[in-house]
């Protein structure tokens, strides 16, 4: 009896985004460009910082630390403290989104780096590199793997937190899920969905950008390894 409940609901679910289409394009949207903001400024400010400390071996307590005091931080916390000085609307949450996006960009950029082989950043050096061309054309094709799992993992963090958005009149699709009284049981569900199909999409694309940007070498090295986000190792 509860599956034949739990699939009434699901079937019910997807008839209202069929019918309810034009109301999801709108609110989909909202959530898109609420989401790819937060993750672009997060981009900007945590990943030449971390990739430049990595590059140095430097400011570890700094990229670990420092973005894990940014990931303990409550979104909610942070966008209750942006009333006071922003009010409502789409840059409280926005500032919000991006505190909870900074940790993982940081700590992968900075771990990406700084663990690149010393024996492969010494043959670049001894073959007459800069420092800017070992970044560029070493470090960086080498740590792109880990950097790219930070990204992803803020780019889906963020998608599924920017629901919040609601709450602070941000806009999104987070407006039809905290309104069941509104868009009753079938669109919060619906709504859900959506917000799950985008998450994984944002993932998958990023994960195309990866592939397109990484070196044909070591193509055959990245689909063999995911990194793991949070120790900067790698696992099959």
């Amino acid at each position: 009896m509860t599956l034949g409940v739990d699939l009434g609901v699901f079937v019910d679910a997807l008839e209202f985004v069929l019918d309810e289409r034009r109301l999801i394009l709108e609110k989909t949207w909202e959530h898109l460009v609420l989401s790819a903001a937060a993750l672009v400024i997060a981009l900007v400010l945590a990943l030449p910082l971390g990739v430049w400390l990595g590059h140095l071996h430097r400011g570890s307590f700094v990229a670990i630390n420092g973005a894990n005091l940014g990931r303990a931080l409550p979104s909610l916390a942070v966008i209750a403290a942006g009333f006071v000085f922003l009010g409502v609307g789409f840059w409280p949450v926005a500032i919000a989104l991006v505190v909870l996006a900074v940790p993982p960009i940081l700590t992968n950029a900075y771990v990406a780096i700084d663990g690149v082989e010393t024996d492969a950043v010494e043959a670049a050096r001894g073959m007459g590199m800069t420092r800017w061309q070992i970044l560029r054309r070493v470090e960086l094709p080498l740590g792109l793997p880990l950097i790219f799992a930070g990204i992803r993992t803020a780019a889906v963090f963020v998608v599924a937190t920017a629901t919040i958005a609601a709450v602070a009149g941000g806009g999104g699709l987070g407006d039809i899920i905290v309104n069941q009284a509104g868009y009753g049981l079938e669109g919060v569900v619906g709504a859900a969905i959506c917000v799950s199909v985008l998450a994984l999409a944002a993932d998958a694309a990023l994960g195309l950008v990866q592939r397109l940007l990484t070196p044909a070498g070591l193509r055959a090295d990245a689909r063999a390894f995911e990194p793991d986000v949070l120790t900067g190792t790698a696992r099959r």
